[in-house]
């Protein structure tokens, strides 16, 4: 059940879970926010964490409202693709044979079936960019393990509509967004060291801040390189 607290002009949707932490989130692309708080936690007290977030919450409204997406994919030849973060050009191959997914020179060749649905053709990309992060991240687990003094015991790739990334540290898994293939291959690394380190420190403390500028000390420049380029357009639904 959704409960809205009202802070003058700003309408904050407050959901209870059995969760231990308060966490705070700014929705694309309007900047809806969002608390989901622990069921033991009064309104009030939800309120007044709200209004300390206040300043953070205004300027990440800003950040969402004003980045770039993309246009929604037709799927035409020589439509522009990007993989991790070069732009291809879109090359439609139809054969009868399973379909495949290639990269030459500045070509994305599709192969698919006769008759193939552009919803099928969407669905056939998606799926391979989520390949393509699932092979990238077992090594750079592995590398900022050994540099972070952590453990990672799984971690996962979907499509994310708001985040390029989770961690829940109760069972040490990480979340990362599919959409990361198409950024530069640093921007998959940024966010990988930013939800390791929270298995160290679950917020965004200053403790976190510090921790990311011992392991990554050029960090905010990847996210300020993240947060300039397109994401993805979706249909949001409220």
């Amino acid at each position: 059940m959704v409960t809205q607290v009202q802070l003058g002009d700003l309408t904050v949707d407050v959901i209870k879970k059995d969760i231990k932490n308060v966490h705070l989130s700014v929705y694309p692309p309007t900047g809806r926010v969002r608390i989901s708080a622990p069921n033991r936690m009064d309104l009030d007290t939800i309120r007044v964490f709200a209004i300390s977030k206040l300043g953070w919450i205004r300027q990440h409204q800003r950040d969402v409202r004003g980045q770039d997406r993309e246009t929604p994919r037709e799927f035409l030849d020589r439509e522009s693709h990007y993989v991790w973060g070069r732009r291809y050009l879109l090359q439609q191959s139809e054969v009868q044979a399973a379909p495949q997914i290639e990269l030459s020179h500045n070509r994305l060749t599709l192969q698919i079936r006769p008759g193939t649905t552009t919803a099928k053709k969407e669905s056939l990309l998606d799926d391979w960019y989520r390949g393509l992060v699932k092979q990238a991240t077992p090594p750079l687990i592995t590398k900022w393990e050994k540099l972070m003094g952590v453990r990672v015991e799984k971690f996962f790739v979907q499509r994310m509509k708001t985040k390029w990334g989770s961690c829940t540290p109760s069972n040490r898994t990480i979340r990362l967004n599919s959409e990361l293939a198409k950024k530069p291959a640093e921007c998959l690394a940024y966010i990988i060291v930013h939800e390791m380190t929270h298995l160290l420190e679950p917020t965004h403390s200053r403790r976190f801040v510090a921790l990311m500028d011992q392991f990554m000390p050029r960090w905010q420049g990847h996210r300020q390189t993240l947060n300039r380029l397109p994401v993805r357009h979706e249909h949001w639904g409220y």
